[in-house]
């Protein structure tokens, strides 16, 4: 522990010269012992009346030390031990006059971790340096979840070696130290204003207090001024703030002003030692735990020097010639001798173990006494309370249960600043500074993130992006964000180097298809994953199924084709209905008729014959459009069960990678890398592909041809949605590699836990599949417009001259007969209308139009015949008259 406020560092040195007369077998009447500390400062005022206490307590104790007594004055020359210093700094010189003088230098205050060193043989210590309350201050830190703290700390030896361990503490929790703000224990308040208020943008709100005992407590008044000490900020002080507390009267004004800031205070077990001590004291109220170890130390060493003597060692002294030339020196380095037996006593000190104010007292490694307990301690407007308990070591009487808490279940009722009692997050994200966020500007599969090119403002869409901002909405605190695309517009980007740049702190975060796999979480902290993925295997498809005799035709092809039958069958219909019997009778015949007829075209074996030169017209050039067609599916049928139905030797990744074939992969992904260094495939044989353009002219192109592949290799939902809108293709084996996708953030951002949680949440409402069904079934779950066929089908372009010079021919066909049909009718109305009354309406003249299309063409030109056989012949007009009767059967 370091020196607190107040004067210069005042050494006073009560060093009494010891005197020995040198007879065997003799104890020596008297030791000296001296003592090195301020006694104006917070800790020293309490050790001196500890230090004279045990002075006392030792004298007075007829079973140790026996005739010798052990003076505790103001100078001397001879001293076999100096107690102190309080100051860090200061032990550090003392420790080197120590070694040189060889006498034990038993410090009970001074706690800078590399006071242990190898360098410093002589000094010991009875009470823990700072890393074992590191420990216990790290392990409360990681409890309650914070990742990354403040540390603010004296600009000495005491602050700056404490936090050195605090950062090696904190390591090993991987937590780490974002902003480092030493002050000078001669910092005035505007300076250390500034310094608070600066760190105030950094985002961290968890502030360590590593300073030496400060009687005004001067940090929390300029917290306070500048709201630091309201609700969102934590304060975590080392035990200098319970020696503090401790050692002064604290008045309500005080505890209002520190309200919320928790502790450490060494625990001094309660025993019938320390309530008599303590009961003898005059001043008990300024007793602290430092002052404790002051008495403790004194009893070390009676009991070193005890041992000592016990083995019959005399205690002789030398001058240095050096220290004598050291004239006028305030430490007064001229009065001290070597001495002789130092090594003999530093070794009898180390092996003491015996049960002090402080429980038991006994040194490990280091030359330190062995880790004491804390209490944590937490003030609120009324004052000071113990809320928990760390132990390094456990408890024998209770189960240990995490990071050292023994007993943890006081933990949840911690007064934080502002009064509240729910813990805060110990992080915010300042709306001045955004988090910066980089995504993928992807040209391919941009369902899942990209940048709308249609957009002036450069908007982010897609799956991922969408996924990201509800998750943010189950998120308790405001996270302002700024999206910042990555990508020069003609490929999709390199994942690899997003990651990096977020690893490197140029951005914050990364939102994507961003595949989770070790090599990036070395290098980044990741979100719990939001879609699951594994690598497939994608191939042509060779197994066509039970409909493999639909395959060869699309399904337009098809419509056409069928349609052809009917159409054809009525042609021919209308051209022989009124000259062929076959085409005659009942109307339920003649639909039979029609159907058998058009059909039975395919296999030329037509029943019904035709006898119209245009009927035989058409059905000349039908069967020749019908033989084409014929002989295109027949060849793509056999082409379908001997070469696509052939097994194919590609059945997994197992057997791809023993082949020797091109591969294909998605450039920009962790494909690459895992098939090259994880599977040890041939950099030759991969392929990079874009889009899935890319991918289907590929696996079409085939292995044997210059850029085509046999198989290609990406993650599955980018080829469920390639085959959502293709056919022809198809996955084999088995996923592998399976892993998820996840959000970026930097190493120990709060950020990912809490947006890990949010995406659970997220699962839980169901929301994700909603997002899902937006953005991909607008293509593989929606009747797709851009209907599209499967590879190597035959289509209806494929024929269109044929058909539509069969359309030219059957159109002319009808043409002529039509003309034909009212030719006659003509003639048919004008004989008529001679005989009949002329009908004046338009249904009339329709309806008699069918009748006569009905009609035998025979009939008809029989009685046209007899109709100018009677214009030539009167004497026949009765006998037409009569053959009228042919017409109405």
């Amino acid at each position: 522990m370091g020196l607190g406020t107040g004067k210069s560092v005042a050494i006073r040195a009560v060093i009494m010269a010891f005197l020995v007369i040198p007879m065997e077998c003799q104890r020596p009447q008297v030791v000296n012992l001296g003592a090195v500390f301020t006694f104006d400062s917070v800790i020293g005022r309490a050790a001196k009346i500890a230090l004279e206490a045990a002075v006392s307590d030792v004298n007075a104790d007829t079973s140790l030390l026996k005739e010798t007594e052990l003076p505790f004055e103001v100078l001397g020359k001879e001293v076999v031990a100096i107690i102190g210093p309080i100051s860090s700094s200061i032990a550090h010189t003392l420790s080197d006059i120590a070694k040189a003088l060889k006498f034990p230098l038993v410090s009970f205050a001074a706690t800078d971790p590399t006071l242990s060193a190898h360098q410093f043989p002589f000094f010991l210590r009875t009470t823990p340096d700072d890393s074992h309350q590191m420990s216990a201050l790290v392990g409360l830190i990681d409890y309650h979840g914070w990742k990354e703290v403040i540390s603010v700390y004296s600009d000495d030896e005491l602050g700056r070696n404490g936090v050195s361990a605090l950062d090696d503490e904190l390591d090993k929790k991987r937590l780490r130290i974002s902003y480092k703000l030493p002050l000078s224990l001669h910092s005035d308040e505007k300076y250390v204003a500034d310094a608070l208020n600066k760190s105030k943008s950094i985002g961290p709100r968890v502030y360590i207090l590593h300073f030496g005992p400060d009687p005004l407590l001067r940090i929390f008044s300029v917290a306070q001024k500048l709201q630091m000490m309201s609700s969102g900020y934590v304060w975590l002080a080392t035990d200098w703030l319970s020696v503090s507390l401790d050692s002064s009267l604290s008045d309500k004004g005080t505890f209002r002003r520190l309200e919320g800031v928790v502790g450490l205070r060494q625990h001094i077990p309660e025993s019938k030692k320390i309530r008599q001590f303590t009961k003898t004291l005059k001043s008990k109220s300024s007793m602290n735990a430092y002052a404790f170890h002051a008495y403790d130390t004194v009893w070390t060493i009676a009991y070193g020097i005890e041992k000592m003597l016990n083995e019959g060692v005399n205690i002789t002294f030398s001058y240095s010639k050096k220290l004598t030339q050291s004239q006028g020196n305030k430490l007064h380095l001229e009065k001290l001798k070597i001495f002789n037996r130092g090594e003999v006593l530093l070794e009898k000190l180390l092996k003491v173990d015996f049960t002090g104010l402080t429980g038991q007292v006994q040194f490990g490694s280091g030359r330190n006494a062995t880790g004491c307990d804390y209490e944590i301690i937490n003030v609120d407007k009324t004052g000071v309370h113990t809320v928990g308990f760390w132990s390094k070591y456990g408890d024998s009487r209770q189960t240990q249960k995490k990071n050292g808490f023994v007993s943890d279940q006081k933990l949840g009722n911690i007064t934080w600043p502002g009064g509240g009692r729910e813990k805060p997050r110990g992080w915010v994200i300042d709306s001045a500074n955004p988090l910066k966020i980089v995504v993928p500007k992807r040209v391919s599969f941009v369902e899942f993130v990209t940048e709308d090119k249609n957009s002036s403002s450069h908007h982010i869409q897609g799956l991922c992006i969408d996924i990201f901002i509800e998750a943010l909405k189950f998120i308790p605190y405001n996270v302002p964000y700024k999206f910042v695309s990555f990508g020069d517009g003609h490929s999709s980007p390199n994942y690899s180097k997003i990651i990096q740049m977020v690893s490197d702190g140029v951005y914050d975060a990364a939102v994507g298809d961003i595949t989770i796999v070790p090599t990036r979480s070395k290098l980044v902290d990741f979100s719990q994953p939001y879609a699951s993925t594994g690598l497939v295997v994608v191939i042509p498809n060779g197994h066509n199924g039970t409909w493999i005799f639909l395959r060869p035709f699309t399904t337009q092809l098809w419509c056409v084709f069928l349609a052809s039958f009917l159409c054809i069958s009525v042609v021919i219909w209308i051209l022989e209905h009124r000259i062929n019997e076959d085409f005659r009778g009942p109307p339920r015949r003649q639909i039979i008729t029609v159907i058998f007829f058009s059909f039975s075209t395919l296999f030329k074996r037509n029943h019904e014959d035709t006898i119209s030169n245009l009927a035989r017209l058409v059905m000349i050039v039908w069967l020749f459009l019908l033989m084409v067609l014929t002989a295109s599916y027949k060849a793509e049928v056999t082409s379908i069960l001997t070469v696509q139905q052939l097994p194919s030797p590609i059945t997994g990744i197992d057997s791809l990678r023993a082949s020797e074939v091109p591969i294909g992969y998605q450039s920009g992904t962790f494909t690459f890398e895992y098939l090259t260094y994880g599977l040890g495939i041939g950099r030759s044989r991969l392929v990079a592909l874009d889009s899935p353009e890319d991918y289907e002219r590929a696996l079409k192109l085939g292995p044997t041809t210059l850029g085509g592949v046999a198989a290609i290799v990406d993650e599955l939902p980018y080829i469920q949605l390639f085959l959502a809108e293709r056919t022809g293709f198809k996955i084999v084996g088995e996923p592998f590699m399976n892993r998820g996708w996840g959000f970026a953030f930097k190493r120990d951002s709060p950020l990912a836990i809490d947006m890990s949680t949010a995406i659970l949440k997220l699962s839980e409402k169901r929301k994700q599949q909603n997002i899902g069904k937006k953005w991909l079934c607008k293509t593989s779950c929606l009747e797709k417009s851009d209907w599209k066929p499967e590879p190597n089908q035959l289509r209806l372009r494929s024929f269109k001259e044929l058909y539509l010079f069969c359309i030219a021919i059957t159109v002319s066909a009808l043409l002529v007969f039509v003309l034909r049909i009212i030719r006659q009718f003509v003639r048919y109305r004008r004989m008529e209308r001679t005989r009949l009354t002329p009908r004046a309406w338009l249904w009339g003249l329709m309806f008699d139009f069918m009748e006569f299309v009905d009609e035998k063409e025979e009939a008809i030109m029989r009685m046209f015949r007899r109709s100018d056989d009677s214009n030539n012949n009167p004497s026949h007009v009765v006998e037409l008259q009569d053959d009228s009767e042919v017409r109405q059967s």
